[in-house]
């Protein structure tokens, strides 16, 4: 082995350990990063229009970080300050309305049931009374719910400060791949060691991929508070347009999705409706779940990453079970990546090398001279300059 080969196999190992130390520092903060690219992706468009009127890239750049950020905090402290606030008064409401009879109305629905007067001929027997026995479980259950919230509060406070610090963390990264993220990505590419249109057709591949996903996940939530509205409208729902344009935010939404908004529609629809409204909003919520996630979205992804349906909807599946939300995104743009090897593969190793077993010696020559050309092995000649 001479000493050429000594430091090359030396540079690449230790340029592997290096590597491999690398990720073990980023790897608490993949998450947060994973999320920035996305967004920084999903606002360039944003990005070019602004600075195109401004004219400053850092402006830019900062203007559209503290409006997702102001989009984000706002809304997250105001359902937070609500929820603590009902969870404080949860137990004294139902104190309250133990002590002074008010689940009688309770018991009094469960006698009206052909079972539930069973079970209270059963109880009286006994000498128990149904009442007693309701209040009991009511005061047993608030009880349970405090003593959870007392014992897991410090994990919820820990949970929470780590979110916020990740919050942080992507908004920063955010802002910076907003400002220079063009740079990285230029210099990404000229750091791959393939040639040209091997590159193009990986690189445009991704950004493919990312786009498609990306339309189709906006499209299918969009559908979402369409259909899910008429029927809001249908079943007597108040407030049925607001409520549309929650189910479409809830769209987007990798995990929980619509059923934020139509679950609770449906608890609210048999308390006021009766059961049977609540049920139909059921099944026409889950029919609508059905027919979106598993043949509108993907055939709505499926443009622009040449993809097969059912790949795809593999893709996403599979992205969501082995990476999490973050998953949706990264499924589809790894199969779409290996896709375009294999297309890298069949071009450069079985379909140039079969062209070039037919080809003259001219034709060969002139080939190699164009691949040294392509590779910057050899200067491309100059123009012949006129008299």
């Amino acid at each position: 082995m001479n000493r050429e080969r000594v430091i090359i196999v030396f540079f690449f190992a230790f340029l592997a350990l290096i590597t491999y130390e690398l990720y073990a520092l980023f790897q608490p903060f993949l998450t947060p990063i994973a999320w920035a690219i996305l967004l920084a992706f999903l606002v360039h468009p944003a990005l070019s229009i602004l600075n195109g009127v401004i004219r400053n890239r850092t402006a830019s750049a900062a203007i559209l970080t503290i409006v997702i950020a102001l989009g984000v905090i706002l809304p997250a402290i105001w359902l937070s300050a609500r929820l603590l606030h009902e969870v404080q008064n949860l137990y004294n409401e139902i104190s309250v309305v133990s002590t002074n009879g008010g689940l009688r109305g309770v018991s009094d629905w469960v006698r009206r049931t052909h079972l539930g007067a069973n079970a209270a001929r059963v109880l009286e027997r006994h000498g128990v009374r149904l009442e007693d026995e309701i209040r009991a479980v009511a005061v047993r259950a608030t009880k349970v719910m405090s003593d959870f919230v007392v014992l897991h509060g410090s994990t919820v406070a820990t949970n929470i400060a780590g979110f916020v610090f990740h919050f942080a963390i992507a908004l920063l990264t955010l802002f910076y791949l907003l400002r220079d993220g063009e740079t990285y990505y230029e210099g990404l590419r000229d750091l791959t060691p393939l040639h040209e249109e091997d590159k193009s057709a990986i690189f445009d591949t991704l950004r493919l991929t990312l786009s498609s996903v990306m339309r189709g996940l906006m499209l299918t939530a969009l559908l979402d508070g369409v259909v899910l509205g008429i029927g809001y409208l249908v079943l007597g729902v108040p407030y049925w347009a607001l409520l549309a344009l929650a189910t479409a935010a809830a769209g987007l939404l990798p995990l929980g999705g619509t059923m934020l908004i139509w679950l609770p529609v449906s608890i609210y629809l048999a308390a006021e409706a009766g059961w049977s409204s609540a049920l139909a909003m059921i099944i026409f919520a889950a029919v609508t779940l059905v027919i979106m996630d598993n043949f509108v979205k993907p055939v709505a992804m499926r443009h622009g990453t040449n993809l097969p349906t059912l790949v795809l909807f593999f893709g996403l599946a599979g992205g969501i079970e082995a990476y999490g939300p973050i998953g949706i995104f990264a499924g589809p743009a790894l199969l779409a990546v290996f896709a375009a090897l294999l297309r890298v593969y069949r071009r450069t190793y079985i379909t140039e090398p079969a062209l070039q077993s037919k080809a003259t010696p001219s034709q060969l020559e002139a080939g190699s001279r164009r691949h040294r050309v392509m590779s910057g092995d050899e200067a491309a000649p100059s123009a012949k300059r006129g008299p």
